[in-house]
């Protein structure tokens, strides 16, 4: 990916969720950029080792930390690492969600995926991140990035789209408001990707793919390159007059 004019050399990033789908290349659009990234997982130390040292391949410094979001102690414990490590953090990008499309998650009860999104989605953005925040204002600089949901404004039947809207939706009501309490000195805004082929993506029916070529005025799937590049300008100084945004990835998508 070329992203000209975007220098991170020397910043300090820690990008959560990074052992697959849009954190992966957002962790690999940063290193590309110049930047050290903590490179966070869940339960796969194999996967996120190999993020760890495709990271260094690009120059900067790469180490890994796991956490399960779901326990807040685990939570709690990474954000005291992942400051720790190099002496503060310039960046923390909190892309990691809970993914109830997929694997055995996806044949959860409703009210077993609610618990689990309102869990690792909503409680673990805010509280990371508002510690995050913290710290940063203390140092005096440092940008927040969350992840949202573009049709969590507009609303999507069915039990996914209840789900996502509310939990995604808090995420982004919170990022707006983390901006008003941490400016002047941390800005806070949000990713709202749209159609986005990953991993769910890749396995989705026709029906779906006609559906997202429909809806979608740049009549393709997005990729999670295309997340990656935002992710990178918002961190970057050039986003320096940006904070409380909710920046909608999506090929134009108006519903």
């Amino acid at each position: 990916m070329n992203r000209p004019g975007i220098d991170l050399k020397d910043c300090r990033t820690a990008v959560l969720g990074s052992t697959s789908g849009i954190g992966r290349a957002v962790a690999f659009a940063l290193a590309e950029a110049g930047a050290d990234v903590i490179v966070h997982g869940r339960s796969s130390r194999d996967a996120a080792d190999e993020v760890a040292t495709a990271v260094r391949r690009f120059g900067g410094r790469s180490a890994v930390l796991m956490a399960d979001l779901a326990e807040r102690e685990a939570g709690d414990r990474l954000v005291e690492a992942a400051w720790s490590l190099w002496g503060g953090l310039d960046a923390w990008l909190h892309i990691a969600g809970a993914d109830t499309l997929t694997g055995s998650a996806a044949k959860l009860a409703f009210d077993a995926k609610l618990d689990l999104l309102w869990t690792v989605d909503v409680v673990a953005t805010i509280r990371l991140c508002r510690a995050v925040g913290e710290r940063m204002k203390d140092q005096g600089h440092g940008t927040i990035l969350t992840m949202g949901w573009d049709q969590a404004e507009t609303g999507m039947g069915g039990d996914s789209g209840e789900l996502f809207a509310a939990t995604k939706g808090a995420v982004m009501a919170f990022t707006r408001s983390l901006a008003l309490s941490l400016a002047p000195t941390v800005r806070v805004n949000a990713l709202a990707p749209g159609w986005i082929k990953t991993r769910w993506g890749e396995g989705a029916s026709k029906t779906w793919h006609e559906r997202v070529l429909r809806e979608t005025p740049m009549a393709r799937w997005g990729t999670p390159e295309d997340v990656a590049r935002v992710a990178c300008f918002l961190v970057s100084p050039a986003a320096e007059f940006l904070t409380g945004q909710v920046i909608r990835v999506n090929g134009g998508a108006v519903r």
